[in-house]
């Protein structure tokens, strides 16, 4: 559909090559011979742009101008002005114009100038739908996303947030597992009371059980006074134990017992405190395969995961991608930036192995670092700009030619391993981004199969 364009000018000739060149152009333009026809014109058409001369008997192109924007705010206007005059057409700019070109001007810059003004008008207009969007998922703070997969992650949240049942989160780093703790702790019957976060990989492992459960005085060296634990501190509201995963096989009889019993033992302590707290877990661990590995116990699992959730990762709802540029835009102060065309392909294409936390730094950078408030391709990283085919796009691609007696999909997959390994040096942080899996996932397919690294000697 061609956009619509309004010619406002009292000269019979120019009027004539502007409405011929941005026909030529490809656009639907209609001509006004003074700025009072040409606001009849604006009302009846509701043009994507209005040019108008700025010197014209009767209404001026600055009266046109303020009549166009009082009328339709969003409009866009671009103003023709003789050379010399051009503090006029500044003072038009100050008043709502998107920009002017001078006379005498050439087709090349008509037909830019144009351009450039419905491309910002298309930008613009996107950004509306996604502030729109951003206010529907208000409710969700800080998780963004209108993808069918965080749908299902909405309506988990809705279905559960008021139940006492423990929720398991699962997801790859950096996907946002605390930001659904924290939200099933906002919709439910305990947001009045405490929030309490701990990671248990972050925390040393003669140290995780004081953390958790408390201590009594002199119950360890350094032990000079009682000490509340996390579950206590959680009393009457929520508890959240991020990368629960990780927690020592010795502590794990000791967190099934609060879960079971609702009570707790501090280190050193011989009375037990009852409990009132809902528990919530997450972890980007293969937990079931843990599980099937001896290093997490079955029991332990089956009680954090009464509710599972899972959080996709960013390449797999990369409609998303959009709406989370203009959130972390609004956040980082910069709610005027807009992403040319190319720039948010290459974002939307690129695969995030660090995920939505990958994007904010990536989104920071890229607004400390801006000329203006327009980000275009080139302003992008070497890694996003010229990133490999995301797999959605590759898959139908990809040619195997398996014999006809069958092969082994085990000796595959050992192939596969073995081949990204090779390609990388054997350095397996970049063997497992190239395979698109964790770290932890390819040693395991390295011990399964006995692959090992060749002697560097």
């Amino acid at each position: 559909m061609k956009a619509k364009l309004l010619v406002i000018d009292d000269d019979v000739s120019l009027r004539r090559v502007l409405e011929y060149n941005l026909q030529e152009s490809g656009y639907d333009v209609t001509a006004a011979a003074s700025g009072e026809e040409g606001l009849r014109l604006f009302a009846e058409l509701s043009p994507a742009l209005v040019i108008t001369d700025m010197k014209m008997p009767g209404m001026d192109g600055m009266q046109v101008l303020q009549a166009v924007k009082a009328r339709s705010p969003e409009a866009l206007v671009i103003i023709i002005t003789a050379f010399g005059t051009v503090d006029v057409a500044v003072e038009a700019m100050k008043a709502g114009a998107y920009d002017y070109i001078t006379k005498p001007f050439n087709r090349d810059e008509l037909r830019l100038t144009v351009a450039k003004a419905l491309q910002f008008s298309g930008l613009a207009l996107e950004n509306r739908q996604l502030k729109s969007e951003l206010a529907d998922r208000a409710d969700f703070g800080a998780m963004i996303g209108s993808s069918a997969a965080m749908e299902k992650v909405f309506q988990m949240i809705r279905k559960v947030a008021d139940s006492e049942a423990s929720v398991l989160i699962t997801g790859e780093s950096g996907t946002g597992k605390e930001l659904v703790a924290r939200s099933l702790h906002a919709h439910s019957g305990r947001k009045n009371g405490p929030f309490v976060a701990i990671n248990c990989a972050a925390i040393p492992r003669d140290l995780l059980e004081s953390e958790l459960f408390g201590h009594v005085k002199g119950a360890f060296t350094g032990a000079i006074k009682d000490k509340a634990g996390k579950f206590l501190q959680a009393d009457g509201g929520t508890i959240f134990l991020d990368e629960v995963g990780e927690l020592p096989l010795e502590l794990q009889p000791k967190l099934l017992r609060a879960l079971q019993e609702r009570v707790i033992e501090p280190v050193g302590g011989s009375k037990a405190h009852k409990l009132d707290v809902r528990v919530l877990a997450a972890t980007n661990l293969d937990i079931e395969k843990a599980v099937a590995e001896g290093i997490f116990r079955e029991d332990l699992y089956y009680r954090l995961a009464v509710i599972p959730i899972h959080l996709p990762p960013l390449r797999q709802r990369r409609d998303d991608i959009p709406l989370l540029l203009r959130y972390l835009c609004n956040k980082h102060g910069a709610a005027k930036v807009v992403f040319d065309k190319p720039a948010l392909g290459a974002l939307c294409a690129y695969d995030w192995p660090g995920n939505v936390r990958e994007l904010e730094n990536s989104v920071e950078r890229l607004l400390i670092m801006r000329n203006d408030d327009n980000i275009a391709l080139e302003d992008l990283p070497d890694k996003i700009r010229i990133s490999s085919p995301s797999p959605s796009s590759a898959d139908s691609a990809i040619i195997i030619n398996l014999p006809d007696e069958g092969y082994s999909l085990e000796q595959l997959e050992r192939e596969v391993v073995v081949a990204a390994l090779k390609r990388n040096q054997w350095n397996q942080t970049a063997a497992a981004r190239f395979l698109r899996i964790p770290r932890h996932t390819l040693i395991y397919r390295m011990e399964k199969y006995e692959i090992h690294a060749p002697d560097k000697d």
